[in-house]
């Protein structure tokens, strides 16, 4: 009834009428009833389901798939299957590799030793020429010294490269392969440019492989001098600045050496301070970045006392991740120098820590080493050695690092006694400048038994990684976005100061700010491309050789000295055992998820692939970029961390039935079993959960495990064509018609799924490429093409003998391998034929819906929607659409197809298969969302409604496809407003259009699907309506599930020495001063001397000259630069405008948590939450469930006071006691120590090469000093 309205004859009308219906004007205050809010939601919905049915022609659709099987999906042949057909790719990438290592170690023992010719030329690759204007790329060539003017060296060869979509359109030239060397590295030094010469025979190798496996990436070997040739040829580019050394890559550093437990201790004693800390410091950051995921690490400082740099890695070691590699880093800059050194203190824990991982099996469980760096040692501490080392037949190797350009001879005689007595290697350091290459001759002394057991070649299986990206330049990426940032807003403030500092823009800026958070919509890789490579050490079969080593004579005096102790051939020699490099290639990760066969997985079902550590390699779910820059830990992603399996338990507070599915998927056994997940969609704004049935089995002879997860109920089979259908037989019967006649018109296929691929020819689309198979399939003659398989297996291969690579026996067995046969395609014939069927069975999708209804009916609803969209996907990856009333599409859009390609993996597809099992006649109706990060534009908006087609028998069922249609979103407002704008009978009464009632569509996420004010459509409800939101979780008519994002990225603010916030005070402005004159007389020295002495291609790392140098004006004077104000004297004006307001909080992406509660709609027993009655303002609305449809109807009394309870699903940081690496150190989880371990050899104690002098170069004064006094006076 409605309320009273205080005069007689409006009451007794009022009692007149049907308990049904009130009377009121659109805006009278009047009450809606219940019964005309359920009348509403059942019209709705009636009108929308015929209409679905009508323009989609879902019967027609159903009948279409009537004569296809349904077949048993066993998981346990689907996951074997798979793994047995990434086994075959992989060892034909260890095939190739094995071809390179023979070929290099043979090379290299013949022509080793042969002289360079003077005028030798090679492909160096940061000096290729480039097919397109050079202007765009930045690049970083050889460092320029004046006296290589006068030195005459041949210049690089050149040779056009072109593009190639094999190697993601990079330019190539694929008839030979070029040369890196880093910055770091001087080319023409006699050990670089000699294995640049004799490496060069290994361009027959890398073209043959290539010809036999065109499905092979990059191929490379990465010398231990540093130059790292690659094929095929390619410019190398870098941005800003090449920091890429081979040698500190995961393919390298893994198959090198066994996996290590370290120990770095560092002197922190008074005396190292000022550059012998400062290279201390870059000496530890680079043997961090020789360490893998397999190594085990800590870093101590000691002087007095022995400290963990981390404090909360006390007593242990830390598997060497990004993230506790970054924490450590992270902790040298707190450290500083003081008292006296305690080496004693500090070589007895460090031996104790190594002793305790050893006994306990713990860490690495392989090689154990100490890395001392000090600045001088009292004497050798030659008991410490005999307790904890000799008597277990020293099992610790230990490398010294003597920091300083003064040091005592008693010093190098006791430091370097201290590695060579205990198996390890001693270096003198100097300058910064040397300091990358000398840290990684620890690589090559641990590679030592290795080398000198010479049969075994461990192969090796790298973590996801992105291509040629270095991890550090992450953070040079968002420092760089941080000063671009930090410019503008200096520029906007001087250009209008009320304006900036008024609230409305500070209001607008902070929302930017806000949205850097948001790290959701990135699931795509951006540019980046994530691979695995797998790699093989290169041994030097010499024996022996001699060696020449710098010897300190006194404190001022060095003498050079070649050493010789083997005679051999009438020559004295050094036994030597000695890492050539490491040989390798490329597996991009899209090759071996196209072996994944996802249509045989089906919808909401995926695949995926766990490493020996746990952590992902292949994951759906695997988001490793952030605002198109690498997440700090992306390749540490841990299996638990992206399967979030449903149950209450907070953060990281896994269950023992998780890890110990954990576990058995590690140990690589073969299992099943059933888990309740939750999982996300639409970029972690939605939620579903579901049981899934989890299958897995090793990969053999790698460290790999594959995965398979399948939906419990619908997952259970899959539809497949009949036997009778087979696509080349129909084309023979059929007169050689091809089956590209079904596929005239505006469809697309899965983009990334792997139907027909050419080895040779290239397409410019996927459906061109299926276009040009479904023609040859259709000609007499056509085979289906074999799995490749290693040349290995399909030919007699004579054993290979070692160092007779010129031989004729050994010539002709290279034409033999050759001549492997190979196909120059490949093709899944399942997918095939499945999409054939699909085709065939829906090309009648194509034709007019008039022809299928009256055109009475169809101008009706035509005239109702207006432009609509009908679409068709099926199970094999076909997408068809069908635009009513046909018309020419608008260029600006893309077409459905186009833009919604990928099928089964479409968020509209797995919903409506989703929602099948809710109502399997409704429809799922979704709008693109709307939120601060992404504004929806609502005037362009469309609303997306699917629907799943089953075809199943009277026992089992499975989904074959996906109908829907796609129309304005203001028709359907304009549709929503007319019904609830009209009452039952034709009686007036209060309706949705009285200014009193608020009339919501929400979807079964809480998402808002139409509301009365276009701007709040695709918001979130509880962000709209918090109250009445609030109340539906509390009936359970939401369920909230609570998610938590292992691979977030959080902003800390960092603290930073920025010049502008220096007060210009007398004393700073003396100090600066001294620095300009000190800098002056230090460029004046240096550019006369670098005209006498020899130049060497040192060059200064970047982390030295990104944040304490500030640049200079551009040569150009340009006034707008980043720090052009600094180089004009402060007025009080300009002091004035370092305010708090302009000054940006220098941040630092770090990996976090963070957590949020999403919503899904609860369905059971929803009709008796629904039919509630109105309490006045208590609970002042109605909500209805949309027949056929997953949207509720919700009207509100817009009169009720609101009550403002916050609910988001925006993400928040979880707030733990620790830092996340201190928190994963402190509850670690299972992982498989690598099989291959090979860390000891008999004949190593004939070595006697254990340590190098650093012989002072004038060069390296007058290049380092400018950087050592700045770092001094720019801080």
């Amino acid at each position: 009834m409605c309320k009273r309205v205080g005069n007689s004859i409006l009451l007794l009308l009022l009692l007149s009428l049907d308990s049904r219906d009130c009377v009121a004007s659109p805006n009278n205050e009047g009450k809606i009833l219940l019964n005309s809010v359920q009348a509403w939601a059942v019209k709705l919905g009636t009108e929308l389901y015929h209409f679905g049915e009508f323009i989609t022609r879902k019967k027609e659709v159903q009948e279409s798939f009537k004569s296809a099987q349904i077949e048993s999906r066993d998981g346990e042949k689907l996951v074997q299957s798979m793994s047995d057909d990434i086994r075959a790719m992989m060892e034909l990438k260890i095939s190739a590799v094995k071809r390179i290592v023979e070929a290099a170690e043979n090379m290299a023992f013949d022509k080793q030793n042969e002289p360079v010719p003077e005028d030798f030329q090679f492909y160096n690759s940061k000096e290729m020429e480039e097919p397109y204007d050079e202007l765009t790329i930045t690049t970083t060539p050889e460092t320029d010294f004046a006296l290589e003017n006068w030195i005459a060296r041949p210049p690089t060869k050149n040779a056009y490269l072109y593009q190639n979509p094999h190697f993601s359109n990079i330019p190539v030239n694929i008839n030979f392969s070029s040369v890196h060397v880093p910055t770091n590295v001087y080319a023409w030094a006699p050990e670089v440019i000699k294995g640049i010469h004799w490496s060069e025979g290994l361009d027959t190798h890398f073209i043959n492989n290539y010809q036999s496996d065109p499905t092979l990436s990059w191929q490379y070997f990465g010398s231990s001098t540093g130059f790292m040739r690659h094929y095929p040829a390619m410019k190398w580019r870098a941005d800003p600045v090449d920091i890429y050394d081979c040698r500190t890559r995961a393919w390298y550093m893994e198959a090198a050496a066994s996996p290590k437990d370290v120990v770095i201790l560092v002197d922190r004693s008074g005396s190292m301070t000022g550059q012998r800390r400062d290279i201390a410091k870059h000496v530890v950051t680079n043997i961090l970045d020789t360490l893998g995921n397999n190594d085990f690490v800590n870093v101590m400082t000691f002087a007095d006392t022995v400290e963990e740099i981390v404090p909360c890695f006390e007593d242990s070691l830390v598997q060497a991740t990004l993230g506790n590699l970054r924490e450590l880093k992270l902790g040298l800059d707190n450290f500083e120098t003081m008292e006296i050194a305690n080496f004693s203190a500090a070589l007895t824990r460090a031996f104790e820590l190594l002793e305790m991982y050893r006994n306990n099996s713990g860490g690495a469980n392989c090689n154990q080493a100490i890395m001392l760096v000090t600045d001088g040692v009292p004497y050798n501490y030659k008991e410490i050695f005999e307790k904890y080392n000799w008597k277990y037949d020293t099992p610790v190797r230990v490398f010294t690092y003597l920091i300083g350009r003064e040091v005592k001879v008693a010093d190098v005689r006791e430091v370097k006694w201290m590695a060579c007595a205990n198996r390890g290697y001693y270096v003198h350091l100097s300058t910064l400048a040397e300091v990358r290459e000398r840290v990684l001759e620890h690589v090559n002394v641990l590679a030592r038994p290795l080398v000198l057991q010479r049969e075994k070649h461990p192969v090796v299986w790298t973590p996801v990684y992105a291509n040629v990206t270095d991890p550090k330049v992450a953070d040079y990426l968002w420092e760089q976005r941080e000063r671009a940032e930090q410019k503008e807003r200096f520029m906007s403030q001087r250009r209008d100061k009320a304006l900036f500092n008024s609230e409305k823009e500070q209001e607008r800026r902070w929302r930017i700010t806000q949205m850097k958070q948001g790290q959701y919509s990135e699931i795509g890789n951006s540019q980046y491309q994530l691979m695995t490579s797998v790699s093989m050490p290169v041994y030097d079969l010499r024996h022996n050789e001699n060696i020449t080593e710098n010897v300190l004579i006194n404190e001022a005096y060095w003498v050079s000295v070649t050493k010789e102790s083997v005679e051999e051939n009438g020559q004295k020699e050094m036994r030597i055992a000695r890492l050539l490099g490491v040989a390798g290639t490329d597996v991009p990760l899209s090759e071996i998820q196209a072996l994944m066969t996802p249509y045989k997985i089906g919808v909401n079902g995926y695949a995926f692939i766990v490493t020996n550590n746990g952590y992902i390699l292949i994951h759906p779910d695997l988001r490793p970029v952030f605002q198109q820059i690498l997440k700090p830990s992306y390749n540490s992603v841990d299996m638990i961390e992206v399967e979030l399996f449903d149950d209450d338990r907070g953060p990281r507070n896994f269950s023992k039935e998780l890890t110990a599915l954990r576990k058995e998927i590690i140990d690589q056994k073969t299992g099943n079993k059933i888990m309740n997940v939750k999982y996300h969609l639409d970029e972690m704004k939605r939620v579903s959960r579901a049981k899934k049935h989890y299958f897995w089995t090793g990969i053999s002879d790698s460290p790999f495990t594959l995965v398979v997860a399948i939906p419990e109920n619908y997952g259970r089979h899959r539809i497949t064509p009949p036997p009778t259908d087979d696509i080349h037989r129909l084309s023979l019967t059929s007169k050689n018609i091809s089956a590209r006649q079904y596929l005239s018109d505006k469809w697309s296929v899965h983009p990334d799924w792997l139907y027909c691929r050419h080895y040779e020819r290239t397409f410019s689309t996927p459906e061109e490429e299926l276009l040009y198979f479904l023609e040859r399939v259709a000609k007499p003659g056509w085979r289906w093409p074999a799995k490749p398989r290693p040349p290995e297996h399909h030919k007699n291969k004579p054993g290979h003998d070692r160092h007779n690579n010129g031989t004729p026996e050994n010539k002709e067995r290279n034409k033999v391998s050759n001549s492997t046969p190979r196909n120059e395609y490949y093709c899944d014939h399942g997918l095939m034929q499945a999409l054939v069927y699909d085709a065939r069975n829906t090309a009648w999708f194509n034709k007019s819906i008039s022809d299928s209804a009256s055109e009475e009916k169809a101008a009706e609803f035509i005239q109702r929607f207006g432009y609509i969209v009908a679409f068709l996907s099926t199970h094999s990856g076909l997408t068809r659409w069908q635009m009513h009333p046909p018309k020419e599409h608008d260029n600006e859009k893309p077409e459905f197809g186009k833009q919604w390609p990928k099928s089964i993996d479409e968020v509209w597809y797995r919903r409506a298969v989703e929602q099948h099992y809710v109502d399997p006649l409704s429809y799922v109706y979704s709008v693109e969302l709307n939120t601060e990060k992404f504004p929806l534009n609502v005037s362009s908006a469309v609303v997306t409604a699917a629907h799943a087609v089953f075809h199943g028998d009277s026992h089992r069922k499975t989904p074959a496809a996906v109908v829907g249609f796609q129309f304005k979103h203001e028709r359907l407002s304009e549709w929503f407003e007319n019904i609830t704008s009209s009452c039952e009978h034709n009686r007036e009464c209060v309706t949705c259009l009285s200014d009193a009632w608020d009339c919501y569509l929400v979807d079964n996420n809480g998402w808002v699907i139409v509301s009365e004010d276009s701007n709040q459509t695709g918001q979130f409800f509880g962000k709209i309506r918090p109250d009445i939101m609030a109340t539906l979780i509390e009936d359970d008519v939401y369920k909230p599930v609570h998610l938590v994002d292992y691979q977030a990225v959080c902003f800390r603010e960092k603290k930073t020495s920025n010049p502008a916030n220096v007060l210009l005070t007398p004393l700073e402005n003396l100090r600066l001063a001294m620095a300009w004159f000190l800098t002056t007389t230090v460029w004046f020295y240096n550019s006369i001397a670098s005209g006498l002495a020899q130049a060497s291609s040192y060059s200064f790392e970047d982390e030295f000259l990104t944040t304490t140098v500030p640049p200079l004006l551009d040569e150009e004077g340009d006034d707008d630069s980043e720090y052009s104000y600094m180089s004009k004297p402060t007025t009080k004006n300009a002091e004035r405008d370092f305010e708090k307001l302009v000054l940006i909080n220098r941040t630092r992406p770090t990996p976090c948590d963070r957590e949020m509660y999403l919503y899904q709609l609860n369905y059971n027993s929803l009709n008796d939450k629904l039919n509630k009655p109105m309490m006045n303002c208590s609970r002042p609305f109605y909500v209805q469930l949309v027949n056929y449809t997953n949207m509720l109807m919700v009207v509100v009394n817009g009169l009720c006071p609101r009550e403002e309870v916050p609910i988001s699903v925006d993400p928040t940081e979880v707030q733990y006691n620790e830092s996340l690496p201190c928190l994963k150190h402190i509850h670690p989880l299972y992982r498989k120590q690598p099989t291959s371990c090979i860390r000891n050899h008999t004949e190593e104690s004939n070595i006697d090469m254990c340590g190098r002098g650093s012989l002072p170069h004038k060069n390296l004064w007058t290049s380092l000093s400018v950087l050592v006094i700045l770092r001094y006076f720019y801080i």
